[in-house]
Formats: structure tokens, C-alpha cells, sequence
């Protein structure tokens, strides 16, 4: 029997890849979006279709209905659809059959299109997506597979789209076969986005740190030629590889030997990049009659690229969506299903980012509580707090609805006195515990951004701190924090409709005469965003952070606590050991073996994977000894930083593991 459509329509858009995500819409509104790894606390989780998640009950607990609810769910999936992993009948979160609710399959870079364009406002646009790779050929549309050769193992990497009203058609389209890199033996899809992974792997050991090589950019001198990277003529895109002959013998350290050689690099793959895109577009723009454009996928992160596009491309609106990376999709997902379930496409731009829930004070008020022998709490309003900053003191701030991209833009940040010429080392040295050349944004009330920062022209607007300005010449010594090594910030522009965090700057800007805060991402390196109080104050509790303020409230560390007076404590847990057998059938677990465990969330249970060496630390937790008992046991001083660093980050690990908790010494 064929389901009954509700008026408006449920629709629940998944993005399974390494940037996992749902998305859920009633009509045209995005009532709930999330990436899996907010709840996780694991940076860049996957989803596969056939597998619980966590993002899924959440977004169905927000709205406040069932699996069964659903009038229409939509995949998209990074690996081949037909995967048995993206079998979405096999999952046990929505049982789409049992429920005899309708699904619907797409490829990846039409799923980045409709993100962009359903949430551009546009009625007519072209459309640009660009990654590191998207759907295999045998996956696409049969209108985009007429668009490419097709080879063994082929990947689309960069796509051209014409959309109008709720349709979205193919035009150009390039994708690559899986090649092996003859220098090295590595095997990749030559694309735009996989040169940026690639030297982000032998920089800083993580293929997924594209920013990075952006932020390092800045210090070098493009040395490499352009010719060694690709070749554009006449709307043509090759990729090649002989740049890998220019990777330093070692990885970027601050002072190695090869740290000059890092930033040449980086800086000869930015301007490869954009000449490549700028040319594209250009070629592009002048067989279409269209004044707008709609950009996503990876590389539309890439601010110092975008500003040039917004500048340059020839298009007069240029519409970049703000969660361009793989969690984006899941938006894409879902506006698809809509026009395809009601034919109309009502334009409602994306106004703001915060699309997570929205925690109750009583929920706020239970996670400050649970915690209350370490921290005070004062009731303080938006005047108090910034006092504090401009006092000088560092602090985060969490409120309102959790952004769903990459950037922080006053839900969940971290905020600081721009004029402090301290800040930037301080912030990413002790809080953030990463690279000393990583810039920090400014977030700028809308009115007076022009005053500040040139915008070459064009409208200044930028309220999802995805373009890069020059700072006015003589403005540039009020707000050395923001600025990066060339004078330019990726600026936030902050708006009366962002409530209290615009209400914040005001107040700051009342005090100071400075229209600005830094503001930097609520997390420390290699953790996602924080996403509930219990994971802000978990932040507090593990940096140098001055205060966490809340809707009326503000929390801070008792002068006379710290996390070494905490006691962990193991919980209850199930958990499986992954390894392999000796000739007899047994082996002593190793400290590389695999540990599974099964962590309860209040969204449902999710496999963890470690490594037995994290197990193997739960020995010295007997549930009577604190931290700092623990690290004497280890033979370690619990007055040495780094000892405190270590045991801190293996602790962090066993918590969001469901190994342990952390409780308070009586």
C-alpha cells in the first residue's frame, strides 16, 4: 500500500561519508541538521547506510517524531551505491521497509548542487561543485555520465550545473580514473581537492587538513610552476602529478629544516588552484547567460579562493554555501526529495547556520550541576561578559542552536580582545594546541565591516566566514589578533538577526571603540565543534580557558580545582577484542589489537574502535585514586605540563570511549 503523504512532507536527507550527517525537513524548513561526529566527539565520522547512527535519532527526537513519520528519505553515498554498506533497508534506526516509506538515491556532486542552490535563494544560477572526488561513474545520472570518458574505476572531482526553479541540470563534468603516482606508488583520483590532501599528508600527517596548507600558505613564495600541477586551456581541466617531486623529505615542524620548503609548497598549490578555478569560471561564465552562481564541495572552504571568485569570476552574485564539505549533502539529500515529493521550490535562503537543537536551561543548569565541586557559577548578562573580554580574558560561549559546518559563528565559539597582540600565540599554543601560523577570525558588526576591511568593491557582507579581506592600512594595529601574516582575515560579518551574539559586540564595541571579537571554533585540535554543555564545560575543565558563558550565566574553574582532582572511574561496559590468531587459536592482546566498545548516549549506542593500548590503561583506574595519583603510580610528575598533557588527552580518549567517567573526590 502506497504511504500518505503528510502536508508538508517529512523528508530526512542522509549524507553517508567521512563527514556523516542528517538533515531534516518539514516542507521547505530545515527543522534539524547534524554531523554525526558532534555526538560521537570523533572528528570526521563515517556513516554506511546499513548502521545505527546517532545523528538520526537526534534529528527525529528534535522534531519530535518517529522513523515512521518519514514521508521520504534520501542517500547520498561517497562509495559505490552498490556497496552492501548502503543498504539503507538494513537499518535499524528508520526499518524504511517495514514502514513502507520511499527512498531515494543520488550521486554525490548533484547532492552538493542541490545544498547550494536550494538554500541560495536563487530562481535561476549556475552551479559550481569541487572535491577531492564524488560519485563513480556507474553511480551517476546517465545526463552526467554523457558528460565524461568512460574509464575503468572513474571518479567525478569537478562539475558545472544549470539550475532552474526546482531542476538542476548536468553541463560539464570532469572525473579521473584511479591512477598510481609514479614517484611514489601511491594511487589517487587527480583532482583539485586530492593536491591539497596530498600535501597535507606529508605536511601534517592528516590528508584531511586542506586548511592548514591554506593558513601555511601565506608564509611561502610559489616557487613550483603551475604546469607542474595542471593545465587549463580552453574550458579544459588536467591534473597532474610531478609536483610530488617538490615534497620536503620530512614533515612541517616550526623549526625543521624543511618548514621554508613546506610553505613554498603550499603557497605553489594555492595559486595552482585558483588560477585553475578562475579560469574555469571565466570560460564558464561566458557560455551562460546567467549573473549568479552557487559554489560547494571541499574546496569551496577555501576562503582566499572564494574572495577571488566573489571578485573576479565575472558573476554578480556568487552564493557559497556555508557547509560545503560532506555534511552539506545531507541538506542536498534532503531539497532533493522535497522537489521531486511537490515540484516547488519556495527559494528560503539560509539565513543562518545554527540548525542543531536548542538545550533547555534545565539541561544546562543539570550539566553545570553535575560538575559543581569544580566550578562556580554567577549569574551575569551580555554587559558583564564583555567586561571580561575586554579585560582580557579568554573565554568560551555557548548558545543558542549548534552550527552544522565547519566554522564557529557564535553558538559555540571561542572569543577574544582582537586587540591583544598575545592572543593569537597563547590561543593556539594552550587551547587549541596546534600550529602557530593558524590564523583566527574576526567577527565584525555588519554596519561598520566597510570601515574596517576592503571589500574590493563588491558587497561586504559575509556572515559564514567563508571570504578574506585586507585590513584598512591604518586600522591594522588595533586588531592584531585577527589578522593573519599578510594583513588579511577570513571575516564573519554580525548581523541584529544573530541575537545575542551581535548584542555581544555591540556592548564590546561600546567599551572599546573595536566593532570585533576573535572568535575561533569551540574545540581543541582534532575534535569537532562541541555540541552539548556537558562537552563546553569538558573544554573548560581541560584548557586555560577564563569562563564558559551560558544564557544568563557564567562558569569557571574554582581557583583551587583542577582536572588532576579528579577521579576516573570505569564504567559498566561491553566491549569485543579484534585480533589476530596464533597457530593456536589465542594470542596475548597486543597494544595495536582493536578494542570495540559500546557507549550509551542519550540518542542511542554507537560502536567506538581504539586501540588496545587505551584499554590497557584502565589497570591504573581503581576508582579511589585521582589523576594525580594516577600519574605518580606512572611514574610521572603531575607538576610537569607535558605529564599533564598526556594523561589529559588519554583520559579525554577513555571518556568519549564509554570506558570511564570522571567524578569528583570527596
Amino acid at each position: 500500500m502506497k504511504k500518505k503523504c503528510s502536508n508538508p512532507p517529512w523528508i530526512l536527507g542522509l549524507s553517508f561519508s567521512h563527514n556523516g550527517a542528517a538533515c531534516l525537513l518539514k516542507g521547505d524548513e530545515i527543522v534539524v541538521a547534524i554531523q554525526e561526529e558532534r555526538l560521537t566527539r570523533r572528528k570526521r565520522d563515517r556513516l554506511y547506510a546499513n548502521e545505527p547512527s546517532l545523528a538520526i535519532p537526534y534529528c527525529l527526537d528534535v522534531a519530535g517524531i518517529t522513523a515512521g513519520d518519514l514521508d521520504c528519505v534520501v542517500i547520498n553515498s561517497q562509495t559505490r551505491l552498490k556497496n552492501r554498506k548502503n543498504d539503507i533497508y538494513l537499518n535499524p534506526d528508520l526499518r524504511v521497509g517495514y514502514h513502507n516509506t520511499p527512498v531515494l538515491s543520488m550521486p554525490h556532486h548533484l547532492a552538493h548542487a542541490y545544498s547550494a542552490f536550494a538554500t541560495s535563494g536563487f530562481d535561476t544560477a549556475d552551479i559550481l561543485v569541487i572535491d577531492g572526488f564524488g560519485s563513480h561513474y556507474e553511480d551517476l545520472l546517465s545526463a552526467e555520465q554523457k558528460l565524461v570518458d568512460r574509464v575503468d574505476n572513474t571518479w567525478e572531482h569537478c562539475s558545472f550545473y544549470r539550475g532552474n526553479d526546482t531542476e538542476i541540470v548536468p553541463s560539464r563534468k570532469f572525473a579521473s580514473p584511479v591512477t598510481q603516482i609514479q614517484s611514489t606508488g601511491k594511487k589517487w583520483v587527480p583532482s583539485l581537492g586530492k593536491i591539497f590532501e596530498l600535501i597535507s599528508e606529508v605536511s601534517f600527517q592528516d590528508p584531511a587538513s586542506a586548511g592548514k596548507v591554506m593558513g601555511l600558505a601565506a608564509f611561502g613564495t610559489s616557487r613550483i610552476p603551475v604546469e607542474l600541477f595542471l593545465n587549463v586551456e580552453h574550458g579544459h581541466l588536467e591534473i597532474f602529478d610531478q609536483f610530488v617531486q617538490h615534497f620536503p623529505s620530512s614533515h612541517w615542524s616550526q623549526t625543521g629544516m624543511d618548514a621554508e620548503k613546506h610553505a613554498d609548497l603550499a603557497a605553489s598549490a594555492q595559486r595552482a588552484l585558483e588560477h585553475a578555478v578562475l579560469e574555469l569560471l571565466k570560460h564558464y561564465r561566458r557560455t551562460s547567460d546567467s549573473t549568479k552562481l552557487c559554489y560547494a564541495g571541499g574546496v569551496a572552504l577555501n576562503s582566499i579562493l572564494n574572495e577571488r571568485i566573489i571578485r573576479e569570476s565575472g558573476y554578480e552574485q556568487v552564493y557559497i554555501m556555508p557547509a560545503s564539505e560532506d555534511n552539506g549533502v545531507a541538506i542536498g539529500a534532503a531539497y532533493y526529495g522535497l522537489f521531486q515529493l511537490t515540484g516547488q521550490n519556495t527559494r528560503k535562503k539560509l539565513i543562518h547556520e545554527g540548525l542543531g537543537r536548542t538545550y533547555s536551561e534545565a539541561e544546562i543548569e543539570k550539566a553545570i550541576n553535575e560538575k559543581s565541586s569544580v566550578f562556580d557559577v554567577t549569574d551575569e548578562g551580555i554587559e558583564q561578559i564583555a567586561d571580561r573580554i575586554s579585560s582580557g580574558q579568554i573565554g568560551a560561549w555557548f548558545h543558542g542552536r549548534s552550527e552544522f559546518g565547519p566554522r564557529a559563528l557564535g553558538n559555540r565559539s571561542i572569543l577574544c580582545d582582537p586587540r591583544n597582540p598575545n592572543a593569537k600565540d597563547f590561543i593556539n599554543k594552550e587551547i587549541k594546541r596546534r600550529e602557530p601560523f593558524r590564523p583566527f577570525a574576526p567577527s565584525v558588526l555588519i554596519e561598520h565591516v566597510e570601515d574596517w576591511f576592503e571589500s574590493g568593491g563588491r558587497d561586504s557582507v559575509s556572515p559564514f566566514m567563508l571570504r578574506v579581506m585586507e585590513i584598512k592600512p591604518e586600522k591594522a594595529n588595533q586588531v592584531p589578533a585577527v589578522l593573519h601574516v599578510d594583513d588579511t582575515a577570513r571575516v564573519q560579518t554580525v548581523a541584529p538577526e544573530n541575537g545575542p551574539y551581535y548584542d555581544l559586540i555591540q556592548w564590546f564595541y561600546k567599551k572599546t571603540g573595536i566593532p570585533m571579537l576573535l572568535n575561533t571554533s569551540l574545540n581543541i585540535m582534532g575534535e569537532p565543534i562541541v555540541e552539548q554543555p556537558e562537552d563546553a564545560l569538558w573544554s573548560l575543565l581541560e584548557t586555560p580557558l577564563a569562563f564558559c558563558a551560558f544564557p544568563g550565566r557564567v562558569v569557571s574553574r574554582k581557583s583551587n580545582s583542577s582536572f588532576l582532582d579528579l577521579l576516573p572511574v570505569v564504567n559498566s561496559f561491553s566491549y569485543t577484542l579484534q585480533h589476530g590468531s596464533s597457530s593456536n587459536g589465542y594470542k596475548k592482546p597486543d597494544l595495536d589489537d582493536l578494542v570495540v566498545t559500546y557507549p550509551a548516549t542519550r540518542w542511542g549506542v554507537r560502536a567506538r574502535t581504539l586501540k588496545h593500548y587505551y584499554f590497557s590503561l584502565l589497570r591504573y583506574i581503581d576508582g579511589e585514586t585521582t589523576n594525580y595519583g594516577i600519574l605518580l603510580k606512572l611514574n610521572m610528575n603531575p607538576e610537569n605540563k607535558d605529564h599533564v598533557q598526556w594523561w589529559l588527552k588519554n583520559v579525554r580518549i577513555l571518556v568519549r570511549s564509554g570506558l570511564i567517567d570522571l567524578q569528583y573526590a570527596k
